[in-house]
């Protein structure tokens, strides 16, 4: 009886120095992270909380009076932006180039546009899906995964150009509706 107590007690005392080891460990790592890493990683959290990125929403199909006709309609095309600050220095000139060859942009301004300071620049737009699905393949294959955004857009067709066009309205690149005199 007395052997059991006392191997009870030792089971005890060694959970309860496991239990302080593991309290103590926890509470160190916190330290660590709260007066080493805060202020990098209170930026980093502020940066991606405060992201601005306009999410264009869909249009819908508007059809003829006997509703076989589609006069005008949406389909989904692709915005690139870059985010220079989460693009790695040696990688700059490499996503510069590819971009560049990609979207048929000047390499100048497109180098320029990635080794800006600015949260977000603007590549192309209304980029059509092989395109963008071919920057993502170059991507995957260079391990790229941050600082290049392919952001999904919608651009208007009207199948029959200006068929009803008083009626349906006028829709700039920004898909904000235009007055037309």
């Amino acid at each position: 009886m007395i052997q059991t107590k006392l191997s009870t007690r030792k089971r005890m005392r060694n959970l309860l120095f496991i239990g302080f080891f593991i309290f103590t460990a926890l509470l160190c790592k916190i330290g660590y992270i709260q007066f080493f890493q805060g202020k990098e990683l209170s930026e980093l959290a502020y940066e991606q909380q405060t992201l601005d990125r306009v999410i264009n929403p869909k249009r819908g199909t508007i059809y003829d009076a006997t509703s076989k006709n589609i006069l005008a309609q949406s389909s989904t095309v692709n915005t690139i932006t870059v985010n220079p600050g989460n693009i790695d220095k040696e990688n700059k000139e490499k996503v510069a180039k590819i971009l560049s060859e990609i979207f048929e942009v000047e390499y100048e301004t497109t180098l320029k546009k990635v080794n800006r300071r600015s949260s977000i620049e603007t590549i192309a737009k209304k980029v059509e899906k092989e395109k963008a699905d071919t920057l993502r393949k170059w991507m995957e294959d260079n391990n790229i995964s941050t600082g290049i955004n392919i952001d999904e857009d919608t651009k208007r067709y009207y199948p029959y150009n200006n068929l009803a066009a008083q009626v349906i309205g006028f829709c700039g690149s920004d898909n904000q509706g235009l007055d037309r005199n």
